[in-house]
């Protein structure tokens, strides 16, 4: 059975993906403690390059929610959990600097909260969400090199996907528990398969720049 796609295509009911791109045997079930909530901007969602997609399919724990501006409301009511600590995934800018850390740890299980956008649309939906910019930050000290390269253009070496700084970030969280590397070889035959599908397109204009979920 197909479902309509954000693409406009005939989709896998699954991953919502064109049947001749559908990301579902890429997936790989990831066993992780920490929940995940996704805010998506509504442009990444059309996005064939977006990762988030095989990064929802893969963690059993990972709630994607597409949206640019969102009722205080609503989004104090994605952000909390009871018996959960919220985290933002998110590096500490000048722009939008990052709040005291708490006065005590906090050993409850965590709940992720990761902003799927380019750098410049993420820090506007931190700047116009003050529940957003006021949850205790987890950023990426030191992250991997990106993947993503072959698809989308870095400005910096520090720039990595979505799905990267979330297992990138998971890692750090879970230690050896969390098993990254097949997701992350996964996402590198995700990334070899849209560049081969790009190469006829490559006069076309260069590539959208990737995010910077956790890293600065």
């Amino acid at each position: 059975m197909n479902a309509p796609s954000p693409h406009g295509r005939a989709a896998c009911v699954r991953c919502l993906r064109p049947q001749a791109t559908c990301l579902c045997a890429l997936a790989r079930p990831t066993a992780h403690s920490t929940e995940v909530l996704v805010l998506q901007h509504p442009q990444e969602q059309r996005q064939a390059k977006n990762s988030v997609t095989l990064l929802r399919l893969s963690l059993a724990h990972c709630e994607v929610v597409v949206g640019e501006r969102f009722a205080p409301g609503a989004l104090q009511a994605l952000l909390q959990r009871p018996g959960r600590d919220t985290r933002l995934l998110y590096p500490d800018v000048p722009a939008a600097p990052a709040p005291p850390p708490p006065g005590t740890k906090v050993h409850a299980p965590l709940r992720l909260v990761v902003l799927d956008a380019t750098w410049r649309k993420s820090l506007r939906m931190l700047l116009e969400h003050p529940a957003l910019a006021a949850l205790p930050r987890l950023s990426l000290d030191a992250p991997s090199p990106t993947r993503y390269r072959a698809i989308r253009a870095a400005r910096r070496d520090d720039q990595v996907s979505t799905l990267e700084a979330t297992v990138q970030a998971l890692a750090m969280l879970e230690g050896p528990s969390f098993d990254a590397p097949p997701l992350l070889d996964a996402f590198s035959r995700f990334v070899a398969g849209v560049a081969a599908r790009q190469r006829p397109q490559a006069s076309l204009g260069p590539a959208r720049e990737p995010h910077t979920c956790g890293s600065r």
